[in-house]
């Protein structure tokens, strides 16, 4: 799971980046649920947490088949105590798989673990979490550091030695999280381990709307938000609706590098995302048309809704500086011989 707002500039072109923010992504005046019912949500979440700390060690001793039924069990009782609803569309695909998604909320863990269980990729920090962290290592998360680089061929290792045992591992390319106006570029190097294992690629899409069908952006964990602050907002909304699409996996061959597959498997994640755009403005248009069209005449054609959200531009990246003429040779005369620190910066940056 990223961190909100992701990388910095300063980070590197390595570091992921989002633009998104609280005060610029989210609703101004969103509908809540009354001071009862978001205390009967609070008290359902905790007994679900708890439960889950206590029968974790039973469950790790269960058989993966079995285990994964009570994870989907368990993490679809925590998308419930929190009031959210879950329309889920596609079926996952059968078999190791690695599973990648957008990324718009600490939410989507619990969503995804619920329709296609799998060891989660994590950065290394979530493993320090009082509660989750635990939770999270028990549940065979593969934890990055992504502050080190050449860490990343290790991690990249680790992922396809999961597959290759048979486990299903469930990625967000991201690297960050997004708002759900827009997306971020799938980084590269998690698909690498699919090729390797020769494993399918299941591409999951991840939209929040609201009761009416509008885009909602409440659950969105960006910016500098903290995880209170977002759990709070989510124990908070009134008809708040998960729509998780499942898309047909890409088979292992279909597409010659990890480039290639990123695009593939961003593409068809991109193409729910418009699609469901287009229907939200052509929504929009025939209920606010037919409330002011004039007599005889047909629907007005309107702009997306107000509370779509709407990311700012992304940070650009100043250019790096030009390389004196004797640091460029050594750089072409370092990726010649394929250095230890070329392949790091060559194959495994995304």
């Amino acid at each position: 799971m990223g961190h909100p707002g992701g990388g910095t500039a300063a980070g590197g072109p390595w570091s992921p980046v989002s633009p998104c923010t609280v005060a610029a992504c989210l609703p101004g005046r969103p509908a809540v649920v009354g001071p009862a019912r978001r205390a009967a949500r609070w008290a359902a979440l905790t007994a679900v947490l708890t439960a889950g700390v206590a029968l974790s060690p039973a469950a790790r001793r269960t058989a993966p088949a079995r285990r994964a039924r009570l994870v989907r069990c368990w993490t679809g009782a925590i998308v419930a105590a929190l009031g959210v609803r879950v329309r889920v569309a596609g079926t996952p695909a059968a078999g190791p798989a690695l599973v990648v998604a957008n990324h718009v909320s600490w939410l989507d863990v619990p969503l995804l673990a619920r329709v296609a269980p799998g060891r989660m990729l994590a950065k290394r920090e979530i493993g320090a979490y009082p509660v989750l962290g635990r939770l999270a290592a028990r549940g065979g998360t593969l934890f990055i550091d992504r502050e080190r680089l050449r860490a990343l061929p290790d991690t990249v290792g680790a992922i396809t030695a999961a597959l290759r045992a048979g486990s299903t591992v469930v990625a967000f390319p991201e690297g960050s999280t997004w708002c759900g106006g827009e997306h971020g570029a799938f980084r590269r190097a998690v698909f690498q381990a699919a090729l390797d294992a020769g494993v399918p690629v299941q591409p999951v899409a991840i939209r929040y709307r609201t009761s009416e069908g509008r885009p909602d952006a409440r659950p969105a964990f960006v910016g500098d938000d903290t995880l209170v602050a977002s759990l709070r907002r989510v124990v908070a909304a009134r008809g708040l609706v998960a729509e998780v699409t499942v898309l047909p996996p890409l088979p292992p061959g279909a597409h010659p590098d990890r480039r290639a597959l990123a695009r593939a498997a961003r593409k068809a994640v991109e193409a729910v995302r418009t699609v469901q755009a287009v229907e939200t403005v052509r929504g929009a248009e025939t209920v606010r048309g037919a409330e002011t069209a004039p007599a005889g005449r047909g629907p007005r054609t309107e702009e997306a809704p107000a509370d779509t959200p709407r990311c700012p531009p992304a940070p650009s990246r100043d250019p790096a500086p030009r390389q004196p003429a004797a640091a460029r040779r050594v750089r072409r005369m370092v990726s010649r011989y394929h250095s230890p620190l070329s392949l790091t910066v060559r194959r495994w940056v995304a």
